[in-house]
C-alpha cells in the first residue's frame, strides 16, 4: 500500500510540472500575443486541468504523461494568434516627428502602409526634410506646435481634406519634454508650468480637437506617458506629475469615449534612446537658469556642487536607456491595430516591474529600492556638514 500511493505521488508530481510548463507556456503566449481578455486565458487552463484530471485518473503511465504533454503543446502553440485588423484606408496622426520615439515611429508606420500626418515642431528643421525624403507619399509633414491652440486648428483643417477615402483611425500624442532632472524644490516654477504645457494641456487640446473624427471611424486614441507617469521616481517632479495627469486623463477618457466605439489607450515605456533628454549644452543652460532662480538660502543648503553633479544624472540615464525601439512600436500598432486593444501598456525592461512593485509592495521598501536604484552622486551641502558635525 505504501508503495501504491508513493507511485501516486510521484506521478501526481509529475503531472503538476507538467501542467505548470505548459500553463507557463500559454501565459508567454497570451503576453506575446497582447491577448486583452481574460475569458480565452482561463478556457486554456480550465482545459488543461481537465486534461490532467482525465489522463491522471485513467492512465497513470509514461504513455499517459507523454500524451498528455502532447496535447498541451500542440495546444499551445498550435492556436492562431490573434490578427489585427487591416491597415487599409487609416490614416494616423503623430505628434513630436522632429526626432526621436515620434520621427521613427512615423517612418515605420508609413512603412507598414498607414497614411501617416507627422507633425513637427519645426517643418523646416532636418527632422522634417529626412521624413519628406525617405518616406513615401502617404505621409504628410505638418508643422505643430501643441501648445498652440492656433496651430492645433490648422493642423486640423489641413488634415480634414486631405483624408479623401481614408479615416482617421489614430491620433498618437507622442510629443513630450523632459527638462532638467533635478530635486522637485530646486525646479524653477516655468519648469512645472512648460512640462505641464507640453506634456499634458497640448496633448488634451489635441485629442478634443480630433475626437469627432476619431468617433466618425471609431478609432483609437494614444498617449504615449512614461514610466515616470505611473511610479513616483526622485528627480522628476515636474516631468512626472505632468506625465501622471497625461495617464490619468487617458484612464479617465477611456471610459467615457467607449460608448462612442473609440479605444484609448496609454503607454508607460522605460528607458529607450531618444532626443528628450537634450544634448549636453542644453544641461548647461538649465542648470544656470535653475541656479539664477534659486534664493540664497536653497543655494546654500543644496551647495553649487550638487547642482553641477546633477548633470551626471543624465549621463547615467543615457547609460541604460535602449535604443532598441521595437517594444515601443509593437504595442503602439496592437493598440491601434486589436480589435481589443488594451488600456495600459508598459513597453520596455522592468516598466511593468516597477508599476508592479510600487502597488504591491510597502512604500517604506519601495522608498528604498528606489534609493538603491537612483544613484546619487553627493549629498547637499548642509547635509553633509551635519553629518560631518555629528561624525566629530
Amino acid at each position: 500500500m505504501f508503495v501504491h500511493w508513493a507511485e501516486v505521488d510521484n506521478s501526481l508530481l509529475i503531472y503538476t510540472g507538467a501542467t505548470m510548463l505548459c500553463g507557463g507556456a500559454i501565459f508567454y503566449r497570451a503576453k506575446k500575443n497582447r491577448m486583452e481578455k481574460a475569458t480565452p486565458l482561463c478556457c486554456s487552463l480550465l482545459f488543461l486541468l481537465t486534461l490532467e484530471i482525465l489522463c491522471f485518473s485513467t492512465l497513470r503511465s509514461s504513455l499517459a504523461l507523454a500524451l498528455f504533454s502532447l496535447a498541451c503543446l500542440t495546444f499551445c502553440f498550435c492556436t492562431p494568434a490573434r490578427a489585427l485588423l487591416p491597415v487599409d484606408r487609416k490614416a494616423v496622426l503623430i505628434t513630436g516627428s522632429d526626432t526621436g520615439i515620434g520621427h521613427e515611429l512615423a517612418k515605420y508606420l508609413d512603412r507598414l502602409g498607414f497614411t501617416v500626418f507627422a507633425s513637427v515642431l519645426n517643418a523646416e528643421g532636418p527632422g522634417a526634410k529626412m521624413l519628406k525624403e525617405t518616406c513615401s507619399e502617404r505621409l504628410s509633414v505638418l508643422q505643430l506646435d501643441i501648445t498652440s491652440s492656433a496651430q492645433i486648428k490648422d493642423a486640423y483643417l489641413e488634415i480634414r481634406p486631405k483624408l479623401q477615402n481614408a479615416d482617421l483611425w489614430g491620433v498618437i500624442n507622442n510629443a513630450g519634454i523632459l527638462g532638467f532632472v533635478a530635486d522637485g524644490e530646486l525646479l524653477p516654477m516655468s519648469s512645472y508650468k512648460q512640462c505641464m504645457d507640453v506634456n499634458f494641456f497640448g496633448p488634451v487640446e489635441l485629442s478634443k480637437t480630433f475626437l469627432p473624427l476619431l468617433r466618425k471611424s471609431k478609432g483609437r486614441l494614444i498617449n504615449i506617458s512614461s514610466m515616470a507617469g505611473g511610479i513616483p521616481m526622485p528627480r522628476f517632479a515636474a516631468y512626472g506629475a505632468s506625465k501622471a495627469a497625461l495617464s490619468m486623463f487617458s484612464g479617465v477618457i477611456r471610459q467615457e469615449l467607449s460608448k462612442w466605439g473609440i479605444k484609448v489607450a496609454v503607454l508607460h515605456p522605460s528607458a529607450f534612446k531618444s532626443s528628450i533628454g537634450g544634448n549636453p549644452e542644453d544641461w548647461i543652460k538649465e542648470e544656470q537658469t535653475l541656479l539664477e532662480t534659486l534664493t540664497p538660502d536653497v543655494k546654500k543648503d543644496y551647495g553649487e556642487d550638487y547642482i553641477h553633479n546633477l548633470r551626471s544624472f543624465f549621463s547615467q540615464m543615457n547609460s541604460v536607456c535602449s535604443p532598441d525601439l521595437s517594444p515601443v512600436f509593437s504595442d503602439v500598432l496592437h493598440a491601434l491595430l486589436a480589435e481589443h486593444p488594451k488600456g495600459l501598456y508598459t513597453p520596455g525592461k522592468n516598466s511593468y516591474l516597477y508599476l508592479l512593485m510600487f502597488c504591491c509592495t510597502p512604500l517604506w521598501f519601495y522608498d528604498f529600492f528606489m534609493s538603491k536604484i537612483i544613484n546619487i552622486p553627493c549629498m547637499p551641502y548642509a547635509l553633509r556638514t551635519a553629518k560631518t558635525k555629528n561624525s566629530s
